[in-house]
């Protein structure tokens, strides 16, 4: 009979020495490959992403049905599934990082002591990262690629609900990985899906050098709470975009039309309207009438509600709301101090946008804003590391040691001092 991680909860730990043991020896070999080999590597992966496009499909079918059948929301079905156009997405992906420059062995910083040592500071890989992440099964292509790009192995913890799309999508990873002549165990993932491979992820301080997590803010706070490898993470994406009264009609609609329902299930994605409130009967009607017509459901203040009766009240509890669904809180402010206010006290430091037309409005808000990501006319939804120009992005990271923002290959690096000298020796 085969034992099973559920059934015998030990086996996990077995199963993540094993892995770990794996990785660590991939990691020794990615740090002496070569750009070139690195790249094949993401090339043919590419290519084995779109050759094997009829059995992504299938193995996505097999998830999504299970997902229907468990009642997961529109929004989590959204992230689930995988069409031509996303295949292709990743594929794309995939060949933007390989034409990003060589991050190893970058000489960051490099000077000479008085006391004759010569010093330079030079980009290595981390090791062996551990990727947590939920429902969406293009994080195994991207952070795959970023960790192979960067030089590092990765040990990629998918969702339940995107095993076999998961699956199907690190095979063709690993069909790269064959071809330029590097192990497979450079990108590995547990052999099932139990949870207890998390816990033993969060504690392989022996194998991983560091755990980033995606997903929902169970997953964060549970990583957050456990994890005795250093975290890499982000918490909500409690965005706002903030209708200043100097805001061009036209672009506030467009705008926030755009950064809510372009794709609401993403992290990038507003979930509080802030407007002045002396422009609020400007501004809003034609806006909140756009919305409702997509279907998007509205809460608002007694200020909103009184605009459009469709609006519904909010509550406390709507203010710090990470909807990741067509809901949108709005909320009227008197100001920019307002604002500002506002966000200090309910932003989760993801993205944060000001419409205006008034450039010291907006210079005083690029400025004082504390979040990862602050825009000016622009929709938060370009808050990606694709769009940012890194290829691809992990996440982003709303913390501030070691990266802030999303999370792309050279943030997948460290570095370390190389020191020389003609046999000085220390007084």
């Amino acid at each position: 009979m085969t034992v099973t991680l559920a059934e015998k909860p030990e086996v996990a730990a077995e199963q993540m020495a094993v892995l770990g043991r794996d990785a660590r020896a991939a990691a020794a070999v990615l740090a002496r490959s070569s750009l070139d080999q690195r790249n094949k590597a993401l090339l043919e992966g590419a290519a084995a992403l779109r050759a094997a496009e009829s059995r992504l499909l299938a193995a996505n079918a097999e998830d999504m049905r299970a997902a229907e059948a468990k009642g997961l929301s529109a929004a989590l079905l959204d992230r689930l599934r995988l069409d031509s156009k996303r295949i292709e997405a990743m594929a794309q992906g995939l060949e933007s990082v390989a034409a990003l420059p060589d991050l190893l062995d970058r000489v960051l910083a490099e000077w000479e002591q008085p006391n004759g040592l010569r010093i330079q500071r030079v980009a290595v890989p981390l090791g062996v990262i551990g990727i947590i992440y939920e429902s969406r099964p293009n994080v195994t292509a991207d952070a795959g690629a970023l960790c192979l790009k960067a030089g590092n192995a990765a040990i990629l913890r998918g969702g339940s609900e995107s095993f076999h799309s998961s699956g199907a999508i690190l095979e063709a990873l690993q069909a790269g990985l064959a071809a330029a002549g590097l192990p497979a165990a450079c990108l590995q993932r547990p052999p099932g899906r139990d949870r207890a491979l998390v816990g033993e992820m969060l504690r392989a301080h022996r194998w991983i050098d560091v755990i980033v997590p995606r997903g929902g803010r169970s997953l964060i706070e549970r990583v957050m709470q456990e994890a005795q490898v250093p975290v890499l993470a982000h918490l909500d994406g409690n965005n706002h975009t903030y209708l200043h009264r100097a805001a061009d009609p036209d672009k506030a609609l467009t705008l926030t039309l755009n950064a809510k329902l372009r794709r609401p299930g993403i992290c990038g994605a507003t979930e509080t309207l802030l407007v002045d409130s002396q422009a609020a009967a400007r501004l809003l009607p034609p806006i909140l009438d756009r919305l409702a017509a997509e279907g998007c459901e509205l809460r608002g203040d007694s200020a909103v509600q009184a605009l459009d009766a469709r609006v519904l009240p909010a509550d406390a509890s709507d203010w710090d709301c990470e909807y990741l669904a067509p809901v949108l809180a709005i909320k009227t402010v008197t100001d920019l101090e307002g604002a500002l206010a506002h966000i200090e006290n309910h932003g989760s430091r993801h993205t944060e946008c000001i419409v205006t037309e008034d450039p010291e409005a907006a210079a005083a808000f690029l400025e004082r804003v504390d979040a990862a990501i602050v825009m000016h006319n622009t929709s938060t939804q370009f808050a990606d590391g694709g769009e940012f120009g890194m290829g691809a992005e992990i996440g982003i990271a709303t913390g501030k040691l070691h990266a802030r923002g999303p999370v792309g290959a050279e943030q997948l690096t460290s570095y370390k001092y190389l020191v020389r000298s003609d046999g000085r020796t220390r007084a």
